[in-house]
């Protein structure tokens, strides 16, 4: 086969993923405009506040006295920290910092989704609250979290997640660089997302399901990202998560390249996970049942995380002009790679705006190619665990 073949061939296998990634993250970004708020709610619903955590005994009096402090009747709702296979003395340290506490010990089941489990089953159990509520152990949240929650469930919704942001921004350029993503992520997507209609997912801090959900819809997600995989569950049974833009539970992101390679491994590969598992199914019910909220939810999941697509746009714009300089190919190649570097730019730049990191995450920004390549060398590396392995905290 003649070299200019080859070259139009592998043009065309590199620029189908990259504009059709591209395509759907500009038009959230055209989308991302600030949300309205919500009536006031009647401040009448009761939550069930619970804090999953694995030998958190440094951490979790500070989150536990976050939560204590949201604005919400003080009768009106609980913090149970669910203290799951604990070695230390974290159900200690929560109860005294004014948490109800479930200790669970089970070796063979471990992970935050048999935690999130055993406490959502004793949330039911106990008939008290209307909705669950699910908070990381090293998050902290804002006052009006409950109040988000509240306001939607009273308009009619099942599902609710709040933005989850990054509580350390300025500890690294990593934290910084997390930040952008995060609000690229988080607020860029789901504000768009919410505008549209359609599902913004689960993010595994920050979020809200009633108890009449649950009882349609159990929680049996267990995977390595247990909360992508239940807000997909949910999708699958015809349920949407709504997205409270003005609500916050920030968690700390790790600085230092040891935790972050662990922890982003988790990330990645249970992501990768679910999309063999769960593209096909969702493409399946969105076609039956014309679901729009199946439809992005798949959209979503086929989108690789963002690094990887500057990663398959630059290959792009390298093959176009190579090709172009060569007369090997259409300059209408480039024009095409430009059109996605554009789009990457516009969405990049809007997370940047929202993430508040300021100037200085500029700059962080042009550690982006060697972050890239770190994380390819992290997914190469050693076998991800499937259990629950604590992220060791840094700054408590």
């Amino acid at each position: 086969m003649p070299v200019h073949l080859l070259l139009v061939a592998a043009l065309c296998i590199v620029a189908v993923p990259a504009v059709a990634a591209c395509a759907y993250l500009l038009l959230l970004t055209l989308l991302s405009g600030s949300l309205p708020l919500p009536a006031r709610s009647q401040r009448q619903l009761r939550f069930d506040v619970i804090i999953p955590a694995h030998n958190e005994e440094s951490v979790i009096a500070h989150v536990v006295g976050s939560v204590r402090r949201v604005d919400w009747p003080s009768d009106r709702f609980r913090v149970v920290v669910i203290a799951d296979n604990c070695t230390d003395a974290t159900a200690a340290v929560a109860s005294a910092a004014g948490a109800e506490i479930l200790e669970r010990h089970d070796e063979r089941q471990r992970g935050k989704g048999y935690a999130l489990d055993y406490a959502f089953r004793a949330s039911r159990a106990r008939g008290w609250a209307d909705a669950v509520v699910v908070i990381d152990a090293d998050a902290e949240v804002t006052p009006n979290l409950l109040e988000a929650f509240a306001s939607r469930i009273e308009q009619g919704e099942h599902a609710v997640q709040v933005h989850y942001g990054v509580s350390n921004t300025d500890a690294s350029w990593r934290t910084r660089l997390l930040s952008i993503a995060k609000a690229a992520f988080h607020i860029v997507r789901s504000r768009a997302r919410e505008r549209l209609k359609v599902s913004c997912g689960i993010r595994g801090n920050g979020w809200a399901v009633t108890h009449t959900l649950l009882a349609q819809v159990p929680y049996r997600s267990f995977s390595l990202a247990e909360d992508l995989e239940y807000g997909i569950e949910l999708g699958l049974a015809g349920y949407r998560v709504a997205y409270a833009d003005e609500a916050h539970a920030d968690a700390e992101m790790v600085s230092s390249e040891k935790q972050a390679r662990q922890q982003r491994r988790r990330w990645e590969w249970g992501r990768f996970r679910l999309m063999r598992s769960k593209t096909l199914p969702l493409l399946r019910q969105a076609l039956q049942r014309r679901s729009a909220v199946c439809l992005d939810l798949a959209l979503d999941l086929m989108v690789l995380p963002l690094s990887y697509v500057v990663l398959n746009v630059a290959v792009l714009v390298a093959l176009a002009v190579a090709g172009a300089a060569g007369q090997s190919t259409s300059a209408a190649w480039v024009l095409v790679g430009m059109g996605c570097v554009a789009a990457l730019v516009l969405h990049i730049l809007r997370g940047w705006r929202l993430s508040g990191v300021g100037p200085r995450g500029l700059l962080d920004l042009g550690r982006a190619p060697f972050f890239l390549l770190w994380k390819i060398l992290v997914l190469l590396g050693e076998r991800t665990p499937n259990e629950w392995v604590r992220t060791k905290r840094e700054n408590r």
